[in-house]
């Protein structure tokens, strides 16, 4: 069922945000398919002093060289986000402005870590602007050509892409104020957050959860789940995806499986419900309050 508003539909453009993690997660299956990497992996084999120095360091003990790639995609790392705990969502409100990634990381590492890596689950955009960097060192290819040419060209995705300089991209609202943030969102493209469309994003997603762009059993790897910060509600995260069951307080018990996926600061929302077999996508254009996806798709499922 295809639903508009706003004189939007479902080809209308829409920014992915965090969502674009999937496609990050993606890349990382498969180069981990091709064994051209291991969530074993330390990061210290990807990046060299400059931004490894200071990255991690807990309770007077450095971690940043042991950090592993499966800390970065199971948002185990401990590491502060850019974006909530840097002033990322600051400068964006403050207007339209690049932030490169090594502002991000020097934003970050002026922050103080929230535990040893491995030993709790918090989300932080920061994880996934490594792993897109750890990608491009491996390909030898920036992130919008490998998105393009493994994700985007193979499912036909022909207005998906992500932002570079001089893209138009859609507009995004926090409450009634409409903001044109072209060069936010190609910063933000530096942990693979896209320009898509609902329909072309629900060809995506059905493809990363039936096994389309990698080995299905490869889910396996990702099903460990650890429970987010309590600002996250009741959201739990596995590798490179959310997770909400339905069955908990929050839904006084009465909702049955479970939603597989992942929501957007910009109110975007892709999520699979494998006990009915749906698929749910769409965007509430709203910065204001990143639980508004996340609240919709519940209802929507627990009305089925």
């Amino acid at each position: 069922m295809d639903l508009g508003f706003g004189g939007k539909n479902a080809d209308s453009p829409l920014f992915t945000a965090s969502i674009g993690k999937l496609f990050t997660t993606t890349c990382i299956l498969i180069l981990e398919n091709e064994n051209k990497l291991s969530f074993d992996d330390t990061i210290d084999k990807y990046f060299d002093n400059e931004i490894l120095n200071g990255l991690h360091i807990f309770n007077a003990i450095d971690y940043s060289r042991k950090l592993t790639i499966s800390n970065l995609i199971f948002q185990t790392s401990g590491i502060p986000d850019w974006f909530e705990e840097c002033d990322g969502r600051k400068k964006m409100l403050e207007g339209d402005q690049f932030i490169s990634w090594k502002e991000k990381i020097n934003g970050v590492k002026k922050k103080k870590p929230f535990f040893k890596p491995g030993t709790r689950t918090r989300y932080s955009d920061t994880n996934f602007v490594l792993l897109v960097k750890i990608i491009e060192k491996i390909t030898g290819m920036p992130m919008t050509k490998v998105c393009n040419e493994w994700i985007f060209l193979p499912l036909g995705l022909s207005n998906t892409f992500l932002p570079t300089e001089n893209d138009k991209v859609p507009n995004a609202y926090y409450k009634n104020r409409s903001m044109n943030l072209p060069k936010f969102m190609q910063s933000a493209a530096e942990s693979g957050d896209a320009v898509t469309t609902a329909r072309e994003l629900m060809t995506f997603i059905k493809a990363f959860f039936n096994g389309k762009l990698f080995p299905k059993e490869m889910f396996s790897k990702l099903s460990k789940y650890g429970q987010l910060q309590i600002t996250m509600s009741v959201i739990q995260y596995g590798g490179g995806y959310m997770r909400i069951p339905l069955n908990t307080i929050t839904t006084l018990y009465m909702g049955k499986g479970e939603l597989l996926g992942h929501s957007g600061a910009t109110g975007s929302f892709a999520f699979y419900y494998p006990e009915k077999d749906l698929y749910f996508v769409g965007d509430v254009n709203q910065l204001s309050n990143p639980s508004i996806p996340i609240i919709l798709v519940m209802k929507l499922a627990m009305k089925i």
